[in-house]
């Protein structure tokens, strides 16, 4: 039987093991994270934790509705067991009448037939093999950048100030995507929890006069390394600091049983540049229901 709790009825335990042990487990869906990123979230429970969803919620003019928070690709319902349409469709039918629009990115083991869905790229790549296969790989202009960046004298500096990074991105782009300022500041927030956890790492790229031309943040978790943000200037597409960045950490990860995830893309030019990685694509759906 499917079950309603709120967060604060929530067995954290039970909840958080439920997420870990999942065989299509993501990290964006611990409690810890979206404690961070939601202003408000509920649950919907599978007999005792077999299988959750969590459901982040806002109300706004007097109206409940569940919606996509920030920094979050992919949420949906999570189980050690495989997800068959069937429960996904009783697990959106268990989903509260108070709720009259449902905004959610099910991830992509979430597979199933409901109307009103749209299907959204994601890509990944598997690095469970040595180094040199997976370079091998990439595509001759993505070798051409890496080895522009070893020529330009490009340095990795680890545990950069993810502030630092943050600002350095506003300064350069952020103006033109129009994010709302409380989305950097819960940034700010995951990505100092993240790091306290073990869960994440900050990386900056700096030239020969050491400073700052380019830096990412990824989440780790035991499957994936997920590629969260980025941010570059002039300088470091010149130079190719974010394909010198990227190989870096796939180099660095190399032949452990994870997937690097590079977060999508719907953008053609960002599609391109993840696929130049021998990255694989992976579909996930995006369901959008209005119940007024």
């Amino acid at each position: 039987m499917i079950k309603y709790l709120t967060r604060k009825e929530l067995d954290i335990t039970k909840y958080d093991n439920c997420v870990a042990d999942a065989f299509n487990t993501r990290i964006y869906a611990y409690s810890w994270f979206l404690d961070i990123v939601c202003d408000d979230w509920d649950i919907l429970i599978l007999d005792n934790y077999k299988a959750v969803m969590p459901l982040p919620k806002r109300i706004k003019y007097g109206i409940n509705y569940i919606y996509l928070p920030p920094w979050v690709q992919q949420l949906g319902i999570f189980s050690k067991d495989i997800i068959t349409a069937s429960l996904i469709d009783e697990f959106i039918k268990g989903i509260p009448k108070k709720f009259k629009m449902i905004d959610v990115f099910f991830n992509s083991e979430n597979s199933f037939t409901q109307k009103r869905t749209k299907s959204r790229r994601n890509y990944i790549l598997s690095l469970n093999r040595p180094y040199k296969p997976i370079y091998e790989k990439f595509n001759k202009g993505r070798r051409s950048s890496i080895k522009k960046g070893v020529k330009e004298g490009l340095m990795i500096s680890e545990n950069y100030e993810p502030g630092k990074i943050i600002e350095f991105f506003r300064s350069n782009k952020g103006d033109k995507l129009k994010r709302d300022e409380a989305d950097y500041l819960v940034l700010n927030r995951l990505m100092a929890k993240a790091l306290s956890m073990g869960f994440a790492e900050s990386i900056g790229v700096v030239n020969l006069d050491k400073e700052l031309i380019g830096g990412a943040f990824f989440l780790n978790d035991q499957h994936r390394i997920t590629y969260l943000f980025s941010a570059i200037n002039k300088e470091g597409r010149d130079k190719q600091a974010m394909s010198f960045l990227i190989d870096h950490m796939i180099k660095k990860n190399a032949q452990k049983d994870i997937l690097f995830d590079f977060e999508g893309s719907v953008i053609e030019e960002l599609a391109s540049f993840f696929k130049s990685f021998g990255a694989e694509h992976e579909t996930y759906f995006h369901l959008k229901r209005y119940r007024l």
